[in-house]
């Protein structure tokens, strides 16, 4: 029996925890030091950008085609599994154009070609059709919609809670309210064990999945993995009666602001990007939420009626000077493994980030001195 031991469960760790569960012959523990879902994951929208990113080719392409493609399976297999019910919205996602210039709607034109050739749609609305089918838009500045019907947004921590819950049924045992305070330096290459708040850890494998937690983690390693908060806020507002046609609400976005349905008439607005200006406190900047609410009121004027429910915020792990996310062996170790670093696509990656870490410990001969 090959013991892994993953450090993070918010929606990476859950997601990594519930698919090495799938595999015989490992036993999967979990820990963190606040229950789950509580950091970034809490705070997430959980909109799926896939077909509709920028991305066209190599891992960050592959990563995310891999993740949608599995949501598919996953959220009902969960669901079947747990009892528990997953919001997940399969309307799609719209996105609203200001750029009337030529380069821009050649580079979207330019987007559907490929992603037709790799079997994903998408389409590209004029003003018109975007009218007629989303009435609650209205913004002279709006030049026309890119809409992906393969997209998709869901409940970050209705996902993590899921996760937790089938992996649990599969043998995982979940430690919460652990903190790991040392690794004692042992052989090169190799960790042996972790010294934690719960007593000393041994396990064959070390997953590190600790989002802004994995710096101080690796630094304990003699590794820095430099991750940085980057804060974001977002609001629920509540219009009380769906926005323009009831049996159309796909998830929203333009100018990196997204309106996300999530029924009864309650729609998340988000999200700021906030980063620190002295050390890592970032306080919150209530100018900067108040600019996305009104972006999101030009976009649909009549959620300048709707009540504010709440606001949130939550911090980003990004990594320092290389781009997200984290994946892979952490340098000097050959059984310490890194999925962190996720920065603004931890759910949205978190499938494509579970299996990477599955394949590394089975081609691996999982540990057992193969």
């Amino acid at each position: 029996m090959s013991h892994v031991f993953i450090i993070g469960c918010g929606v990476v760790g859950a997601a990594i925890a519930y698919e090495l569960s799938l595999v015989k012959g490992l036993k999967i523990t979990v820990c963190d030091r606040q229950p789950p879902a509580q950091a970034s994951t809490g705070a997430a929208l959980g909109v799926l950008m896939g077909a509709i990113s920028q991305k066209i080719k190599g891992k960050a392409w592959q990563m995310r085609q891999t993740s949608i493609q599995r949501y598919e399976i996953l959220i009902p297999e969960l669901e079947a599994l747990t009892g528990r019910k997953i919001p997940f919205n399969r309307q799609g996602i719209l996105m609203l154009l200001s750029d009337s210039s030529l380069e821009g709607m050649s580079a979207w034109e330019k987007l559907v070609k490929i992603r037709h050739s790799q079997s994903w749609d998408l389409e590209i609305w004029d003003t018109a059709k975007l009218q007629n089918i989303c009435p609650q838009i209205n913004n002279e500045k709006i030049t026309g919609a890119v809409y992906s019907p393969q997209d998709r947004q869901l409940d970050p921590t209705a996902l993590t809670l899921a996760l937790v819950e089938a992996a649990q049924q599969n043998g995982v045992t979940f430690k919460f309210g652990v903190t790991v305070l040392d690794a004692p330096t042992s052989t090169p290459e190799f960790c042996h064990q972790l010294d934690t708040t719960e007593g000393k850890i041994t396990a064959d494998w070390f997953v590190i999945a600790a989002g802004l937690g994995s710096t101080p983690l690796t630094a304990k390693l003699n590794q820095i993995i430099d991750i940085r908060p980057v804060l974001g806020q977002a609001l629920q507002m509540r219009v009380g009666h769906p926005l323009g046609n009831p049996d159309f609400q796909p998830a929203i976005t333009g100018n990196d602001v997204h309106i996300v349905p999530v029924g009864g008439g309650d729609y998340w607005i988000g999200a700021t990007v906030e980063f620190p200006s002295n050390g890592d406190e970032i306080p919150p900047n209530q100018e900067l939420l108040e600019s996305v609410r009104e972006q999101a009121i030009a976009f649909c004027p009549e959620l300048a009626t709707a009540s504010i429910l709440r606001t949130w915020s939550g911090l980003r792990p990004r990594p320092e000077g290389r781009p997200a996310p984290v994946i892979g062996k952490l340098p000097g170790f050959s059984n310490v493994l890194l999925a962190t670093g996720h920065y603004r696509n931890g759910v949205l990656l978190a499938p494509a980030t579970a299996y990477a870490i599955r394949e590394m410990i089975i081609s691996q001969g999982m540990g057992t001195g193969e």
